[in-house]
């Protein structure tokens, strides 16, 4: 697995334009954080449709065509530096198809920043636009706007990533080693539903593989992880990164079956490392050269994250 073409960092007064690919926004809390960019002295712009919601399906953020115009047109826009997702939950599956990735790839890089089923689009940059992405809060996350630790992270990865090479956990190893590879994964139940898509890639082998997830029963995490391993999508993974499992039963049968999935594979793998769907989660960037010390609980990146 190669590293990944590296955006430019943001400086003060850049624009980030604000998009919804997944489920419908709060008003407020979108506005919260928008104070909360303007505060880095940034200039946001909220996409046209980030506030609609989808007449027939409450879970969605208005239709799947404007969703996808919102971020292509962002995306596609000269004058917009980054963009970032407003919240996850989930509709990107369903847009994925509609967006022109010759057009995006022309655009040229800049800084795309999300997590959660937004997943799937860090999976479709890598391997549509050949992208570093940023595994990192949302704008309109309610783990983002009331946390100075997620605002803090974020906001160093995007004006001076060189102080972020070194990400600590704080956490213990399940399988202690030290691996070397190029960092990606996100939302285990994405990466999971995305096997066999056109956007994602065919295998993990040769990565640091970053997992994580929210409100599933330990027997679904149990699904998803077996479903990579029959596919053979963990074979080759040099390391393995495990973030937050809010919400998925007991955290001691949790480790538990953590250990017996990924345990045979050989691999460092370093627990509780503090990203996703958790207080003062860390931005991770994927697409990154990274060296990985489970034992210390350490990521080192090769070069930081944005150029």
């Amino acid at each position: 697995m190669k590293e990944l073409l590296r955006p430019a960092r943001l400086a003060p007064g850049a624009r980030v334009a604000v998009v919804a690919p997944s489920g419908p926004v709060p008003e407020e809390r979108l506005q919260a954080g928008l104070d909360v960019l303007r505060g880095w002295d940034l200039d946001p712009v909220v996409a046209p449709h980030v506030l609609d919601r989808h007449r027939e399906f409450a879970y969605l953020a208005g239709t799947d065509a404007d969703r996808a115009a919102d971020l292509q047109q962002a995306w596609c826009d000269p004058s917009v530096d980054a963009v970032l997702c407003a919240r996850g939950g989930y509709g990107v599956q369903r847009m994925a198809d509609l967006l022109d990735w010759e057009a995006m790839r022309a655009a040229g890089p800049k800084v795309f920043v999300g997590f959660s089923d937004i997943t799937a689009l860090h999976e479709a940059f890598a391997v549509r636009l050949g992208l570093v992405t940023l595994h990192g809060p949302m704008a309109a996350g309610a783990d983002f706007i009331k946390n100075a630790r997620a605002q803090e992270h974020l906001k160093a990865t995007l004006f001076a990533p060189e102080t972020v090479r070194v990400i600590s956990s704080g956490g213990t190893a399940l399988v202690p080693g030290r691996a070397r590879g190029v960092t990606l994964g996100g939302c285990l139940a994405l990466l999971a539903a995305e096997l066999g898509t056109p956007h994602a890639r065919p295998s993990a082998a040769g990565g640091l593989l970053c997992l994580e997830d929210v409100g599933e029963e330990t027997y679904r995490l149990d699904r998803y992880l077996t479903q990579l391993l029959r596919a053979d999508w963990l074979e080759g993974v040099a390391g393995v990164l495990l973030g937050s499992w809010e919400e998925c039963g007991a955290p001691g049968r949790v480790r538990a079956l953590l250990a017996d999935r990924l345990g045979p594979l050989g691999v460092p793998v370093a627990e509780d490392f503090g990203f996703g769907h958790c207080a003062g989660a860390s931005t991770i960037p994927f697409g990154v050269a990274a060296e990985l010390d489970a034992q210390a609980g350490t990521l080192t990146l090769d070069r930081p994250a944005l150029r």
